[in-house]
């Protein structure tokens, strides 16, 4: 019988807030160092985590600290507050759950979106990936159906008219595209995105940060006190297959309207619902009693293979021909083929979700697709609903570790059989007693089985040493460049503001640190009138004065902190200083940090110049295109060190950059990568130059602050013997093969992983897939986070197919793509995107498709995979051209590794919406707010007319297009002037007018704003705006100077396709 886990060892990273006034009186003359010895508590936890019979040696290595039971360790913060909407930037203050009830729905539980870290501890020595190849899921989600198209001639599709002045549709017959981009050279297999490190080292793959969420195709359309994780999640409709259009002969001069199909072609909603019979197969669910026959999961689809397939993930649709294959509304994820009792308990999309919503039996079956086999999560996500279990007994596989869950069978009463990993287990004592129903004997009827997502308190032997106070440290650059930006006074603004909402307790600590080519100390101890300063010339060897006084109590010493924080703005206003000892800093603040863990936010203007870590230049503007030479790898090793030394001892770095200049992100960004931090990136941010920069930086900044926390947090991922995992993307360190180290834990994080089939999964109706993160929240209390998901298995490569969930096919393979480009060359990560449609689809061709046709084939589950890679190609990660700057283009491949596939996707795929006729047809109401609804548009000029308005929302910005010859009404109502010549060059605001076309308006922006935790800043532009470019450039399906159009790139694929 195993030991119970070792308890994580607890450093409490409290929200960061970022401030630096310096208040400071004279400067002290630096203190004698003190030099300190281990704090006490502080030992080095053993980093063993009892697995199935042996304990797993903890690495040697700074971050080896934490140990944690084979089951993984959740860590989610639970303050007592739950924003409005999930990404929201208000948060009302809810009551804490209360302790009394054994078990109780607290409102106040953020969940975050990414928890998916699974894999049993035997199954865990990662083999090598195989090329781009991954199993798709049964697509059971809705997907958009196109009518068969009216037979028109080919060309007419007329776009004349349609187009602003000059940006006309190129025509194909001029188009010359470069073969190096995105064809296979001659003779070499298809390049896949198969990760070049990762594999079996317990190093993190080189990816920047780990975005993967869910692609965006959910919106937070409930209410935010919405339904419950398990219930909210409806089984989309799907449309009836419409019969192909015959391939008509196409006009090469139509330029990028599609040549067979008519230009009213609008995607009709999804008729009836897939038919699924129900199957004969009992599950003990709250209706059904016990005198059911023992079925272990394996049974539970064992009656599910004569579920009818839903067959509208298979119909075959012709790309060159079904030209409106863009849905009107949000894509939803797939739902798995699974029986409605087991679905219904499934766990929420948003949260967990896989490439593969039918899982190939075999790894050759998954070879076979060319599909790649992933999860992506959002583990601590915002919830309006989560239960939490305070029992003090939690009921584990005595093998493997997992957590009891739905997808579990109980033979009788007194036994269950786990799914993971088939082991029969006791059930305890205290599990046969129902809280919720307060009856003896149910034991199935425990929250605990009937739902997929749940809290439970962790008792004491989940730590290693007892939970540490959330601990804020503000490490503010104050060089002359820093304070000509400005952006000191905002920082030390909204911390001022939001210095009460800090996550935290009575126990809560904050200090500050200044920089230039000195660091300066703060001592904040209680007695002194002002803050004194403490300066340290040292750099070379830095010192902690009188460590006892810079992190103090923020409730005893609040009114020496707000003081400081009002003054520090002016204290550096004369400094003529330009050197920046950023590395010297950091190390100050990681020695100030370590007895007990926490968060450091650091602000940085430029790149550091003296001391260890200091960067030299390396962007060439001229150079900027040239895939060969760019630097995306760091110069020094001395960021990702630390970042490891830091992650040891519970501590994280979120780093903040507003730089006008090349500051070397990809050096930068290692502090937080590996620390499991955020980057923040402002270009050029200047408070008189670039002013919307700062209401973007307050309201972020604010978000930041006051969102909730878990510190000392451990997250594993397991899955059913047989699966295995073998990458992570995301920002973390991995512990052990499977243990990610995460100092501090965020709502806004997204993780992705990559698995394989290990050993053929015969005889097995589903596999589940369970993540645990274990943290202390700002509370001080100890919660581990579980998510389980459950997912047929099949064994032809039709249902692989049929439930391939294309956005986080997406997700997954650009997380792929930045590790392939850092550790081989953008063009070659290029290369792989497109080869990894030409080989899904060629393999769709040749071994599904019963009938060939001419035209590019493609499974309705992929019909929009070609369109989304085609994005990806276009992002600023991945884009070719001289318009990216090296920075920015590192700080989209970290919000790739970090972003829930959500957000990724919209930043991807942007959404484009016509705005100047809004009704409230359809809309949705939300306290008291109705929020109109538009169709999404394709993204393409042909969409755009000149009498109207049209908003995109591409995630992190959004923009006003307004037509030359736009309504009258719509200019004065909404934008509040008397007409289109009258409309100001750099408009950023919509007026609030007592009009209803202003309410609608305003009410929709607000509410696309709502739902993430970053603030996109809206561009109202004209036609001859600077921003025009910005605009078109995210017209994904035109042409630029340096990608194809949509079209052309379908035509390339065909040609690959067809060889």
């Amino acid at each position: 019988h195993p030991t119970p886990p070792p308890p994580c060892r607890s450093a409490a990273l409290p929200g960061s807030a970022t401030c630096t006034q310096r208040a400071c009186a004279g400067r002290a003359a630096p203190v004698v160092p003190v030099r300190r010895g281990p704090a006490p508590g502080a030992a080095e936890p053993s980093g063993t985590e009892p697995g199935p019979g042996a304990a797993m040696a903890q690495p040697a290595g700074p971050a080896a600290a934490c140990p944690v039971q084979n089951q993984m360790m959740h860590s989610s913060d639970a303050q007592g507050y739950n924003p409005a909407v999930p990404g929201s930037y208000s948060h009302p203050k809810v009551p804490p759950h209360q302790p009394s009830g054994q078990y109780n729905y607290s409102g106040s539980q953020n969940v975050s979106q990414f928890n998916s870290y699974q894999g049993p501890g035997q199954t865990l020595n990662r083999p090598p990936v195989a090329p781009l190849s991954g199993s798709p899921v049964q697509q059971t989600g809705p997907v958009p159906q196109v009518p068969p198209p009216a037979l028109q001639n080919s060309a007419a599709i007329s776009s004349a008219g349609s187009f602003p002045p000059g940006a006309g549709p190129p025509m194909l017959s001029n188009w010359q595209y470069s073969q190096s981009a995105v064809s296979h050279p001659a003779g070499t297999p298809p390049s896949h995105l198969a990760p070049g490190t990762g594999t079996g080292s317990a190093q993190p793959s080189p990816s920047l940060s780990g975005n993967t969420n869910p692609p965006g195709s959910y919106q937070y359309a409930a209410s935010p006190g919405g339904p419950s994780l398990h219930n909210s999640f409806m089984k989309p409709a799907t449309p009836h297959p419409s019969p192909a259009p015959p391939n008509l002969k196409m006009n090469r001069n139509v330029g990028y309207s599609y040549p067979a199909l008519p230009p009213g072609y609008q995607n009709t909603s999804p008729p009836g619902a897939p038919g699924m019979q129900a199957s004969a197969l009992q599950y003990p669910d709250g209706s059904k009693h016990f005198h059911q026959p023992p079925l272990g999961t394996n049974h539970l689809t064992a009656s599910m293979g004569s579920l009818s397939l839903q067959q509208e993930g298979l119909r075959p649709v012709n790309l060159l021909q079904e030209r409106n294959i863009l849905p009107t509304t949000i894509l939803q994820a797939p739902v798995p083929n699974l029986h409605e009792d087991i679905q219904k308990l499934n766990c929420n999309p948003e949260l967990f979700r896989c490439t593969l919503t039918n899982i190939p039996q075999t790894q050759a079956l998954l070879n076979k697709a060319k599909l790649p086999l992933g999860l992506l999560l959002h583990p601590f996500k915002d919830l309006s609903q989560l239960p939490v279990v305070t029992s003090s007994t939690i009921v584990r596989c005595r093998s493997c570790r997992t957590y009891i869950n739905p997808f579990v069978s109980f033979l009788d009463q007194r036994r269950w059989k786990c799914n993971l990993c088939y082991r029969v287990n006791d059930v305890p004592e205290e599990f046969m007693y129902n809280p919720v129903t307060r009856v003896y004997g149910e034991p199935h009827k425990r929250p605990e089985v009937q739902n997929a997502t749940i809290e439970f308190m962790a008792p004491s032997e989940y730590m290693l040493r007892p939970p540490q106070p959330p601990v804020y440290l503000f490490v503010f650059d104050v060089s002359h460049n820093a304070i000509e930006t400005g952006y000191l006074n905002t920082v030390c603004k909204t911390l001022l503001d939001n210095l009460d909402l800090l996550p935290g307790n009575t126990r809560t600590k904050i200090g500050f640190i200044t920089f230039d080519s000195t660091i300066h100390f703060y001592s904040l101890q209680e007695g002194l009138s002002q803050p004194q300063m403490l300066i340290v010339s040292d750099i070379e060897d830095v010192f902690i004065p009188m460590p006892e006084n810079l992190l103090v109590n923020l409730n005893e010493n609040k009114e020496l902190i707000q003081d400081l924080l009002r003054t520090l703005p002016q204290m550096f206003t004369k400094s003529l200083e330009t050197q920046s000892a950023l590395g010297p800093a950091l190390q100050a603040a990681f020695k100030l940090m370590s007895p007990t863990g926490g968060r450091i936010s650091v602000f940085q203007t430029q790149l550091p110049s003296v001391g260890m870590g200091a960067l030299k230049s390396r962007e060439e503007p001229n150079q900027r295109a040239t895939a060969k030479d760019i630097h995306l790898t760091p110069s020094t090793d001395f960021y990702k060190k630390l970042a490891l030394d830091c992650s040891g001892q519970q501590v994280a770095v979120d780093l903040f950059l507003l730089s006008g200049q090349y500051s070397d992100l990809a050096s930068l960004g290692c502090i937080s990568r590996y620390s499991a931090g955020s980057v923040y990136y402002y270009q050029s941010y200047h408070h008189k130059h670039n002013p919307v920069q700062v209401e973007k930086l307050q309201k972020e900044l604010k978000r930041y602050l006051t969102r909730k926390i878990g510190f000392e947090a451990v997250m594993r991922i397991r899955c059913t013997k047989g699966l295995s995992i073998h990458t992570f993307h995301g920002n973390f360190f991995v512990r052990s093969t499977d243990l990610l180290s995460l100092p501090n834990v965020n709502p806004d994080a997204g993780y992705a992983v990559q698995m394989s089939v290990e050993e053929s999964l015969t005889d097995m109706q589903v596999v589940s897939f369970q993540s645990a993160l274990l943290y202390t929240s700002s509370k001080g209390e100890r919660r581990i986070r579980v998510h389980t998901m459950c997912l047929p298995v099949v064994t032809t490569l039709s249902d692989v197919y049929a439930g391939a969930d294309v956005q986080a096919i997406t997700g997954l393979l650009a997380n792929m793509a930045v590790d392939r480009s850092v550790s081989a060359t953008l063009s070659d990560a290029r290369d792989a995107l497109v080869n990894a449609v030409i080989d899904s689809l060629s393999a769709y061709r040749s071994s599904v498709l019963s009938i060939q046709q001419p035209g590019l084939m493609a499974p309705s589950s992929l019909r929009l995979f070609p369109l989304y890679v085609l994005a990806l190609l276009k992002q600023k990660a991945f884009q070719t051209g001289t318009n990216a700057r090296l920075d920015e283009r590192i700080f989209t491949m970290c919000q790739v590794k970090n972003q829930p596939l959500v957000y990724l996707m919209l930043m991807t795929h942007p959404s484009l919406y016509r705005v100047d006729n809004l009704t409230d047809e359809g809309a949705l109401n939300i306290n008291d707010r109705t929020i109109p609804q538009p169709p999404i548009l394709q993204l393409s000029v042909e969409k755009l007319s000149r009498d109207g308005a049209y908003l995109m929302d591409a995630g992190s910005v959004m923009f006003l297009w307004i037509g030359k010859n736009c309504g009258q009404s719509f200019i004065s109502q909404v934008l509040g002037v008397p007409n289109y010549g009258s409309i100001p060059q750099n408009m950023t605001h919509l007026p609030e007018l007592e009009t209803a076309e202003s309410i609608r308006t305003i009410a929709f922006v607000s509410w696309l704003r709502e739902q993430r935790p970053f603030f996109p800043i809206l561009y109202i532009i004209k036609d001859d705006s600077p921003l025009k470019s910005s605009f078109l450039q995210n017209m994904i399906e035109d042409r630029t100077e340096s990608a194809l159009s949509y079209y052309e790139f379908l035509l390339h694929i065909q040609q690959q396709v067809n060889k």
